[in-house]
């Protein structure tokens, strides 16, 4: 067996912070060895980093504190992974959270965040939402004029004076999946530019709603730099725009994006990078405007979360097509991460309980759901495997729970919270139970009904 010292070590741009190659040659993450925590609590198996999370927290509001000379909040975007000891942890961290539903908001609220910073999105809002959002409290990101009438109205009836941020489509283009880019003008998010003078003229004339501040975004798992220096300079002009009309705006919300790698090719910038690039472009487009500072807010969500989850599978079935391809086959896949299928996204894996053997053999990893299309990993250099192998994927923090389905009726996995050798259970495993538990078998067609 190799020495500690010899050991190979997990790719430290891909893995979590504290994943490394134990003396028994198997994935430790958070001092806890993945294939013992597969043992203890089965897969798939996600398991949650506590110190990436954390230290990416932190290095969000150092770099706001360090690059922007007035007030900043930044906010975790939950969408990516909203549960309650994520939220819990974020808030903890002095971190706002971003909502966008009634489910995501009452996770936040029953995770102990403060309603003063959260944040509630969402091109669709129902009546019970936007009710919900003023019972408790919570600043409301406008994205139409659906939004502010139902606003308007339910303020008046209720007596209260919401909060009010306007989403604004800001027309910044940016490579990126087609799917997840949103700030170009054809999007379903935001006001159109050419609504936004009536927009402030409404508010200008609404005194139930206290409009606080433009907001925009511009996609996700953005590596360039440029679109993100040109986001302050639109927003400040709107900022001013409405500070002309009367509005007493104080907040600029330049939404979130930042990506991360999930394999060699991925290059994104450093949080400090972004951030830098964010608030010089709002410090400049406020000088050039002769606007005083707003607080600035941001709205991370992949690049907070995405690094500090791995999800553990074990190895079933392999199958050789010869001069072809060989797939191998784990017990999860499309269910608990839909994003290879949905995305066509990437990502880097080792063979947990194999650290020490070399990447030798090309292999496409499967799963197990009845699609042709559940593959998780396409053409990759693993270890040897043989059923019972642990395979780890790495960078599975994001939109991974997030966007899980019981597809086929298969339960959703389990989630571990991992540091300094303990785990805790986060997430409980679902049951055959649970996939039946709100079903409803009518009487007619029961034996006793036939």
């Amino acid at each position: 067996m190799s020495s500690p010292s010899s050991l190979p070590s997990p790719n430290q741009k891909i893995a979590p912070l504290t994943a490394k190659t134990n003396a028994q040659g198997h994935l430790e993450i958070g001092g806890c060895d993945v294939p013992a925590l597969v043992t203890q609590y089965g897969s798939p198996l996600y398991i949650i980093d506590e110190v990436t999370l954390r230290e990416a927290c932190r290095q969000y509001r150092g770099a706001f504190l360090q690059h922007y000379p007035a007030e900043s909040l930044v906010i975790f975007a939950s969408k990516a992974w909203n549960m309650l000891a994520i939220d819990a942890i974020v808030h903890h961290e002095g971190l706002g959270i971003d909502v966008v539903s009634a489910g995501e908001l009452y996770t936040a609220i029953r995770a102990g965040a403060d309603s003063q910073n959260i944040y509630f999105h969402g091109n669709n809002k129902s009546l019970q939402d936007l009710e919900m959002a003023l019972d408790y409290g919570v600043t409301i990101v406008a994205d139409n004029w659906q939004d502010l009438n139902t606003l308007a109205q339910l303020a008046e009836d209720k007596e209260v004076h919401p909060r009010v941020m306007i989403r604004i489509t800001p027309g910044i283009e940016c490579h990126t999946h087609e799917y997840i880019r949103t700030g170009h003008l054809d999007s379903k998010f935001g006001f159109d530019p050419q609504d936004v003078p009536a927009v402030f003229e409404f508010l200008s004339k609404t005194p139930f709603i206290k409009a606080i501040g433009i907001h925009a975004h511009i996609g996700s798992q953005i590596f360039e730099l440029t679109p993100h220096q040109d986001i302050g300079p639109v927003l400040v002009e709107w900022f001013a725009k409405g500070l002309a009309f009367g509005l007493e705006f104080s907040e600029l919300n330049v939404g979130g994006g930042l990506g991360i790698c999930y394999t060699e090719q991925d290059d994104p910038p450093s949080i400090d990078d972004w951030v830098q690039t964010v608030c010089d472009g709002v410090v400049e487009a406020c000088r050039e405007a002769r606007v005083s500072l707003p607080k600035i807010i941001a709205e991370p969500g992949r690049s907070l979360v995405g690094s500090c989850g791995v999800t553990a599978y074990t190895v079933g079935a392999t199958k050789v097509v010869p001069e072809v391809r060989t797939y191998i086959s784990v017990d999860g896949g499309m269910s608990d991460n839909p994003r290879p299928i949905t995305y066509q996204a990437h990502y880097t894996a080792v063979v947990a309980n194999k650290m020490n053997h070399p990447d030798q053999v090309m292999v496409t990893v499967a799963g197990k759901h009845c699609e042709s299309g559940d593959i998780l990993l396409k053409d990759v250099a693993l270890a040897p495997t043989e059923p019972g192998d642990i395979l780890a994927v790495y960078g599975t923090g994001a939109y991974n729970y997030a966007m899980a389905s019981n597809y086929n009726r298969i339960a959703r996995p389990a989630a571990v919270l991992v540091k300094n050798g303990a785990s805790q259970l986060v997430l409980q495993r679902e049951s055959l139970e649970d996939l039946v538990r709100n079903d409803r078998l009518p009487l007619s067609l029961t034996h006793a009904g036939v």
